[in-house]
C-alpha cells in the first residue's frame, strides 16, 4: 500500500462520521455491546487504542460487529502493526510516526493515521506522500488556533485532531476547512462501559454523529 493509498482510505473512514470514538479498553467482554452501541448511534469507525492487554481480544470482537470498522490505536512499533493487523484492525492510528513504522504499514497493508503536531512533522508526512494526518495533543499543541494557522501554508494537509477534543469544543475543530473529523473518547465513558448502559452511550454517539462538519 503507498502512502497516497493509505490516505484516500483512511479519508474514506474520516468521511463516515464527524467523530471517531477513541476506546481503552480494560474487559474485553464488554466490546461487543460497546460496538454494537456507538454503530447504531451513527459512529461506525471505531479506535481502540494499544494501551491495554484486552486490546487486541477487543480489536477481534468488534471486528465482526455489522457496519463497524475497527482500528487500532497507539502503534509505535512494526510489531504493533502485525499484531492490529492479525486481530482484524482495517486501520491504524499512531501518536506520531517513524520511517520503520510507517514502512511496516505500507508493507502490511494497514492504513495509517500518522500523527504530526507541528508544521515540520507535517511536511515530512507530506513529502512521503501522506494527505491526511493525527494532529495530536490537539489541545495541548494549541487547539482548534493551531490548526486553524496551519491551514495557510499547508492548505492539500487535513487533519483528524484527537487530545483534549471535547463535546464542548468538537465544533471549534470540525468548523475548521482542513478537519475531516477528530477522534475523542467522551463518546465511551469508563463507566458506562463497565455497568453496560449501551443505551446511553448510543445516545451520546448520536449526538455526536449529529455534529456539523465545515470539511467534506
Amino acid at each position: 500500500m503507498t502512502p497516497k493509498e493509505a490516505s484516500r482510505e483512511t479519508r474514506e473512514i474520516a468521511a463516515l462520521a464527524p467523530i471517531i470514538p477513541v476506546l481503552v479498553i480494560e474487559d474485553a467482554s464488554r466490546t461487543e455491546g460497546l460496538a454494537r452501541a456507538l454503530v447504531a448511534g451513527g459512529l461506525p469507525a471505531l479506535e481502540v487504542t494499544l494501551r491495554t492487554p484486552a486490546a487486541l481480544d477487543a480489536i477481534r470482537a468488534m471486528a465482526a460487529v455489522p457496519g463497524g470498522i475497527v482500528g487500532a490505536g497507539t502503534l509505535l512499533t512494526p510489531e504493533d502493526v502485525a499484531a492490529a493487523k492479525a486481530a482484524g484492525a482495517r486501520f491504524g492510528v499512531s501518536p506520531g510516526a517513524t520511517d520503520r513504522l510507517l514502512d511496516a504499514a505500507e508493507a502490511a497493508g494497514l492504513p495509517m493515521l500518522a500523527g504530526a503536531a507541528t508544521a515540520t512533522e507535517a511536511m515530512r508526512l507530506f513529502e512521503r506522500g501522506y494527505d491526511f494526518m493525527k494532529f495530536f495533543p490537539a489541545e495541548a499543541s494549541g487547539g482548534a488556533a493551531a490548526l486553524k494557522a496551519l491551514a495557510a501554508p499547508l492548505p492539500a494537509i487535513a487533519f483528524c485532531p484527537t487530545g483534549g477534543v471535547s463535546l464542548a469544543n468538537a465544533r471549534d475543530y470540525l468548523s475548521l476547512p482542513n478537519v475531516l473529523c477528530a477522534g475523542g473518547s467522551w463518546v465511551a465513558p469508563a463507566s458506562m462501559v463497565r455497568s453496560g448502559d449501551w443505551a446511553g452511550i448510543e445516545a451520546l454517539a448520536r449526538e455526536a454523529a449529529m455534529l456539523e462538519r465545515g470539511a467534506r
